[in-house]
């Protein structure tokens, strides 16, 4: 019992260091009487936690505030960025994008490096992420103490504690991976925590923080390969019960649609998919022999020039997606829809067969309908989504930063 309660006492300690720490990092500089009481801990406690977190380097005095009342004056709290590090590396088709920033979420250094990940075998996949780690490690400052890694994942990846990679068809993988532990086995080195999520859902982390309104509830579907997706609810990324929630591609849209993929028939990729769209403008064979981004960009060259073949293509594409949101938004009830990938690309000939779709039920709900805009961030939201990821998960647990006996005064 005792060994249970001595625990119990350390998480909670660590818990409170977290909810004070991002305190002062999402409103500092800020007196200890606002930590108090925007955290619901006594004013004692929160003195506590500032002495350990200028212990350990990461929190520091800045000024005084006094508003001309008695009492006092408050000593401002601000937040140290610089003292800790975190590495975010995604992972696409072709190469590893790696990225080292501070607990501000400020990136000081980032690269990209082709792979060369043989197809099928997750083990070569694991020495490019350690490669590339080791790169961010050696770039980062001496002074930085490197607290979390994160990897995006092209794939759906598993809410197990394992994180595991359930299939990555892109990479030939047909069977779970367990690709935390492959890399963490490559970085004997590395002793911080190691994290993998899906891409997607740390695209949708980013374009949720990129959004000036930070609505409530967001959900972003994005077309590459085929059509992947992720949900935002208040501000956290929400997997469901297996951690694939938010994966949109398979969704179906039409009862008695074309086979798909997947074993079912109708899915939202069979209609809104790249392939599906670009084969269906005349453009399947620039994608198969020059690839994507060159047949994107010349679909909106022919929507551009009101090429009917085109713009048929993207009105059955829009169709789907506008059956896909409603449903979507039926059921979770969101403020806000952002497409990215070729679907931004296509936004502007895609937006006005979305919102045709969502007349009738206008006429029935009026205040229900979603925003639906174009992603801001471009190829960078997964990159971004991932650093902040673990710059999140740093600073709920500042334990990982070791102590460096400076203290403040209290």
């Amino acid at each position: 019992m005792a060994i249970r309660e001595a625990h119990d006492s350390v998480a909670v300690r660590r818990r409170n260091l977290g909810l004070v720490l991002r305190h002062v990092a999402e409103h500092g500089p800020c007196a200890r009487t606002e930590i108090a009481a925007a955290t619901g801990l006594s004013h004692a406690s929160v003195t506590t936690m500032v002495t350990d977190l200028a212990a350990r380097g990461l929190v520091s005095e800045d000024g005084v505030l006094n508003r001309g009342g008695r009492g006092r004056p408050r000593r401002l709290l601000r937040m140290i960025p610089q003292r800790a590090a975190t590495i975010g590396v995604q992972i696409s088709s072709e190469q590893l994008r790696v990225a080292v920033a501070d607990l501000a979420g400020t990136i000081v250094w980032r690269d990209a490096t082709p792979h060369y990940g043989a197809a099928g075998v997750p083990a070569s996949m694991a020495d490019a992420i350690a490669a590339a780690v080791r790169q961010g490690v050696n770039a980062a400052s001496p002074d930085a103490e490197l607290v979390r890694v994160a990897v995006a994942m092209a794939g759906p990846v598993g809410d197990d504690e394992a994180q595991t990679v359930l299939a990555a068809p892109d990479f030939g993988w047909l069977r779970p991976v367990r690709l935390r532990a492959l890399i963490a086995a490559r970085l004997p080195e590395v002793t911080c925590p190691i994290d993998v999520i899906n891409d997607a859902n740390a695209a949708t982390l980013a374009e949720y923080h990129a959004h000036p309104r930070r609505p409530r509830g967001v959900v972003y579907i994005a077309a590459g390969t085929g059509i992947g997706g992720g949900v935002v609810l208040d501000g956290r990324m929400h997997t469901g019960s297996h951690g694939i929630a938010g994966e949109p591609g398979h969704m179906p849209v039409a009862i008695d649609g074309p086979a798909c993929v997947c074993g079912a028939h109708g899915c939202l990729v069979c209609y809104a998919g790249p392939e599906a769209v670009l084969t269906a403008a005349g453009l399947g064979d620039v994608l198969r022999h020059n690839g994507l981004g060159p047949a994107a960009d010349l679909l909106v060259g022919a929507l551009e020039r009101a090429e009917g073949k085109a713009l048929a293509a993207v009105d059955i594409a829009g169709r789907a997606l506008g059956t896909a949101i409603l449903s979507i938004t039926s059921l979770l009830d969101l403020d806000e829809v952002i497409l990215g990938g070729t679907l931004a690309q296509w936004f502007p000939w895609l937006d006005p067969v979305i919102r045709h779709q969502f007349s009738g039920r206008r006429a029935l709900v009026p205040t229900a309908e979603p925003d639906v805009t174009r992603a801001l961030l471009g190829a960078d939201a997964a990159l971004l989504g991932v650093i902040e990821f673990a710059r999140r998960a740093a600073l709920s647990d500042p334990a990982t930063v070791p102590r460096r006996h400076s203290i403040v005064q209290s």
